[in-house]
C-alpha cells in the first residue's frame, strides 16, 4: 500500500473512533490488591473494562476553584501555538463571541486536497494556506487580500499531495508542504525567496526560532533548515511509524532544546545546534478495549510552560514531563489529538470523545471533565435512512480567550466556555466544519473552515 493511501486509510479509521469511542484509559491488569479477582471461577466472566484505569474528577478538587492568568493583549500569532513553546496564556480577544466578517482563501477540502495548515498573524495581516498549497495574506481588521502566492505542484509524482503548514519570522512566511518541499515566501509581497525539496511530504506546520525553521515529515524525520538559505542544518531520524493520522503535530522550543512529537508516540528533546538528542519519553501504550490505540501519533503540539512540557498521544497517554530531564511527573489516560493549554494553576485538553478536561498542572489530579458531546448525535452517511452511522461532533482546540475556553467542531460551530467551571456560555455557527485550533490576534479570534473560509470573531 502506498503512503498516500496508507494515510487515508487510517484517517478515516481515526474518525470513526474520534466520533464513536469513549475516553481511553490505562492497562492495570497486575493489580492484585486484596479482594480483587485476576481470574475467573468457571462460569465466571470478568468485565475487561475493570481492567483499566479509569479517567475520574478528583474527590478534593472536585468544585474548587482555581487560578488563570488576567486576559492580556496579543500582538502577534507566528506560528500554529502563538509562540516557538506553543504555550500561550490567557489572550484578551473576541468578548463580543460575534462574527465580524468571513472571506475565502482558496479551495477547501476536496478528495485531492485537505485544508491543514492553521492561521498564523503578525504586522496586520492573517496568513493561510488552502487544500492546493496557496497561500493568502489577508488584512486582519477587514478582511481583504494583500496577495496570493500558489505553489501548487503541477507535474511529477506529487501532482497530488495533502498536508503542511505556515509559520512567519523575520519577514518571511515559511510554508512546508506535502508536495515535498519546505519554503519561504516574502510576508510584505508574496514572493517566493527560497524552496528546497525534500525526500516526503510534509503535513505538519513549522516552528521557527533562531535561525532555523524545524519540520516533521511523515517518515518520523526532524528537518533543520536555515532561515536565509533554505538548506538542511541537521536532521533527525526517529522509529518509522506506518499508521498514523491526517493531523499532524509542530515542534516545541524553549532555549537550546527542541520538542519534538513523533507518530511512534515518542516525545524527543533534541538539542538546537546540532541535533543531537537530549532525552526521550514515550506515549504509549496499549488498550485491550480499543483497538485504535494501536496508533501511538502525538498529533497534538507539546506545551512548554513553567519547564514542563504537557503533551497526550492518540494510544491515551496525557503526561506532564520535566523539560530539561525528560522525567515524567504525572500522566492520564486521555486519548487526544489536539494540542494542551496549560495556563497558571491548570491544563486543559479536549479527548477524542469530546470530554473537556481542566487538571491540575503540578499534580494531574482533575479538577472537572465537561462532556461537550453529551446528548448530541446525528445519523449520517445513509440512504433514505438505510445504513445509517451515528455520529458526534469532533473538536479542535481550545484557546483560552478572555477567560473563556474557545473550541471548533466539525458540525460548524464555534463553542465559547467558562474556563473556571466548563460551562458552556454561547455557540456560533460558522457554516462549515473547522478541524484547525482557532488562533486569536489583536481583539479578535480567527478560525480557518475546512471550505477555506477565514473567519474573525470579534
Amino acid at each position: 500500500m502506498n503512503q498516500k493511501l496508507k494515510v487515508a486509510a487510517v484517517a478515516l479509521a481515526c474518525c470513526a473512533g474520534l466520533s464513536a469511542c469513549a475516553t481511553v484509559s490505562k492497562l492495570n491488569p497486575f493489580d492484585k490488591k486484596e479482594g480483587s479477582k485476576t481470574t475467573a471461577a468457571k462460569g465466571e466472566r470478568i468485565p475487561v473494562i475493570g481492567f483499566e484505569r479509569q479517567l475520574q474528577v478528583s474527590d478534593t478538587l472536585a468544585g474548587q476553584t482555581f487560578y488563570i492568568p488576567e486576559a492580556q493583549p496579543v500582538t502577534a500569532w507566528p506560528l500554529p501555538g502563538g509562540n516557538e513553546a506553543q504555550a500561550v496564556e490567557n489572550v484578551a480577544a473576541a468578548p463580543a463571541f460575534e462574527i465580524a466578517w468571513k472571506h475565502g482563501v482558496g479551495e477547501g477540502s476536496s478528495r485531492k486536497g485537505q485544508v491543514t495548515a492553521p492561521p498564523v498573524a503578525v504586522d496586520g495581516r492573517i496568513f493561510t494556506m488552502d487544500a492546493h498549497a496557496t497561500v493568502t495574506a489577508t488584512d486582519a481588521a477587514g478582511g481583504g487580500q494583500a496577495w496570493r502566492a500558489d505553489l501548487e505542484r503541477r507535474e511529477g509524482k506529487d501532482k497530488e499531495a495533502f498536508g503542511g503548514g505556515l509559520a512567519v519570522a523575520n519577514g518571511k512566511v515559511f510554508v512546508s508542504s506535502g508536495y515535498r518541499f519546505m519554503a519561504a515566501v516574502d510576508s510584505a509581497t508574496g514572493k517566493v525567496l527560497w524552496k528546497t525539496d525534500v525526500e516526503s511530504p510534509i503535513h505538519a506546520a513549522p516552528t521557527v526560532s533562531g535561525s532555523r525553521v524545524y519540520v516533521v515529515d511523515v517518515d518520523n524525520q526532524i528537518l533543520a533548515f536555515d532561515i536565509n538559505t533554505g538548506e538542511i542544518a541537521w536532521s533527525y531520524q526517529a522509529i518509522v511509524e506506518p499508521a498514523r493520522i491526517m493531523k499532524a503535530s509542530s515542534p516545541a522550543v524553549q532555549g537550546d532544546a527542541v520538542i519534538t512529537p513523533f507518530s511512534s508516540g515518542e516525545l524527543v528533546a533534541l538539542r538546537a545546534a546540532n541535533g543531537n538528542a537530549l532525552w526521550s519519553e514515550v506515549l504509549s501504550r496499549t488498550s485491550r478495549t480499543n483497538a485504535l490505540s494501536e496508533i501511538r501519533d502525538i498529533a497534538g503540539r507539546p506545551a512548554i510552560y513553567k519547564g514542563d512540557v504537557y503533551a497526550a498521544s492518540h494510544s491515551g497517554v496525557f503526561a506532564a514531563v520535566d523539560a530539561r530531564t525528560g522525567a515524567r511527573k504525572w500522566d492520564l489516560p486521555v486519548a487526544s489529538v489536539n494540542a494542551p493549554v496549560p495556563a497558571g494553576d491548570v491544563v486543559y485538553i479536549v479527548d477524542q470523545a469530546g470530554e473537556l478536561i481542566a487538571a491540575n498542572r503540578e499534580n494531574g489530579q482533575v479538577y472537572w471533565i465537561k462532556d461537550l458531546n453529551k446528548g448530541r448525535v446525528r445519523n449520517e452517511g445513509g440512504f433514505l435512512g438505510v445504513l445509517d452511522v451515528q455520529t458526534r461532533p469532533i473538536w479542535s482546540g481550545p484557546l483560552l480567550a478572555s477567560g473563556r475556553l474557545v473550541l471548533v467542531n466539525n458540525w460548524g460551530e464555534a463553542v465559547a466556555i467558562d474556563a473556571l467551571t466548563g460551562e458552556i456560555q454561547k455557540t456560533l455557527k460558522i457554516g462549515a466544519a473547522s478541524y484547525l485550533s482557532p488562533i486569536a490576534y489583536g481583539d479578535k479570534i480567527y478560525v480557518v473552515t475546512d471550505k477555506a473560509d477565514l473567519i474573525a470573531i470579534r
